[in-house]
């Protein structure tokens, strides 16, 4: 969490002061991180096919976060009865942007690549701003040493084409090439619906390479419990989220937006639920495809920003074994 504190006499409100990811201190000295999350950018919106934008996601979800950047110590959360995101539970660090070559999508995801990975060998959990889906590829590769690895995939899109026009790392591959990695065990990929660009026999590869797919529908049928039991237990867990999983009616600001998404605690209740079973054992996570310039109100950055404190909140309140109010 930020290091504000209303007692040591300044507000700093959302407005004032550096607009780091929750106003956390920036550390962009990769060799030096001392915390327990490090938010990275990665501004690269290459791989899209249709509306571009998403390389202004870091930028956009930052600003909206600082809506967030609470000044006193922590989160209560009254429906829980307990304090999330508090200074002895979870500390937080904005590492600034992986560097991206323009045209360069080769170099882009090397860059991507070896900056997640610095930030794990610092033993910091990454949480990645994207940027199209396409960044996915290169940072779960690199926790090619954290596994074996279970992904949970929060999509409208199934993301498992293979290739087409010599084109294998785009937006709409990552799932494919992360299944092709040895430490990617399987996928529960939830949301995911009606028109895209996978066809038939990407849908079977995908149940091939051991992934579990719902759709909205499926999962708004099963409930929390009934999605739960269907992902494997006892494994590590990575969290990749398209922004276009939510409805568009508030997520608009995205490239490839699809009706009859995900409502906010849909996706937030799956998480919680995830970080309390596996005792906070999620890994990583990255959050994609916000692409602010469709988006004048800023509610779709504002919804990525909360859903990403959140999750952090959950994801580390359990790792330190609490079960009550502090």
């Amino acid at each position: 969490m930020s290091t504000n504190n209303y007692e040591q006499g300044r507000l700093n409100l959302p407005f004032v002061g550096h607009c780091t990811f929750a106003k956390a201190p920036p550390v962009t000295d990769w060799d030096n991180i001392d915390a327990d999350v490090a938010i990275l950018g990665v501004p690269n919106d290459m791989g899209t096919q249709w509306r571009s934008g998403a390389r202004f996601g870091p930028r956009g979800i930052r600003e909206a976060s600082t809506l967030f950047s609470f000044g006193h110590s922590g989160a209560y959360d009254f429906e829980d009865d307990k304090m999330y995101l508090t200074q002895d539970q979870v500390t937080l660090v904005d590492a600034g942007d992986a560097d991206i070559v323009h045209t360069d999508m080769h170099q882009s995801h090397e860059n991507t690549y070896h900056a997640v990975s610095r930030l794990l060998a610092a033993g910091a959990m990454p949480v990645c701003l994207g940027g199209d889906h396409s960044v996915h590829a290169p940072i779960i590769q690199a926790f090619e040493d954290q596994g074996p690895i279970h992904i949970i995939h929060f999509d409208a899109h199934l993301d498992f084409v293979d290739e087409r026009h010599g084109v294998r790392y785009g937006h709409g591959n990552p799932l494919r090439r992360a299944s092709e990695m040895n430490h990617i065990v399987g996928m529960t990929q939830l949301g995911i619906r009606n028109v895209s660009s996978s066809n038939r026999a990407d849908y079977q590869a995908a149940r091939d390479a051991g992934s579990d797919i719902m759709s909205v529908r499926q999962i708004r049928q099963l409930g929390v419990a009934g999605v739960m039991a269907r992902i494997p237990a006892g494994r590590n867990y990575y969290i990749t989220i398209d922004i276009d999983g939510f409805d568009p009616s508030i997520a608009p600001g995205t490239g490839t937006p699809s009706h009859g998404g995900f409502l906010y605690y849909e996706v937030l209740e799956i998480i919680q639920a995830l970080a309390i079973r596996s005792q906070g054992n999620i890994i990583g996570m990255d959050l994609v495809e916000v692409a602010p310039a469709y988006d004048p109100a800023g509610v779709t950055s504002i919804l990525a920003a909360q859903l990403l404190m959140n999750s952090i909140g959950f994801i580390f309140h359990a790792r330190s074994g609490e079960d009550s109010n502090k």
